[in-house]
């Protein structure tokens, strides 16, 4: 079973910057696209941004330019880099992984909530 754990969630002000961490339990390069989506209350669970094995990243439109993923094969670790944060940012934060053959697995989540 794959654990994945997410770290470096908390309180901002708008304007700020977080750096959320996800931690897997085996080597990421055994899945073909990492990701964090968020939700919010009252709403749909949404992309944020992912990474391929190759490195090929997707932004949200609404994330683009503020947001970036990365991926550490060595630490088996996959960041996400939030800056310029907006109050409409606030949500639980949670770390995705696909494997080549589609299972997919879930982070517990970690709240980002930003201030106004």
């Amino acid at each position: 079973q794959v654990q994945l754990v997410e770290s470096g969630g908390g309180l901002v002000q708008a304007g700020g910057s977080l750096r959320l961490s996800c931690a897997a339990s085996r080597s990421i390069l055994t899945f073909n696209t990492m990701g964090w989506y968020r939700q919010a209350p009252g709403k749909r669970r949404e992309l944020v941004a992912s990474i391929t094995r190759g490195e090929t990243t997707n932004y949200a439109d609404s994330t683009k330019g503020r947001f970036t993923i990365s991926r550490d094969n060595a630490k088996n670790t996959v960041d996400l880099q939030m800056n310029s944060l907006k109050p409409e940012d606030t949500a639980v934060y949670y770390c995705n992984a696909v494997t080549y053959l589609r299972s997919d697995y879930w982070g517990q989540g970690t709240q980002v909530t930003v201030s106004s």
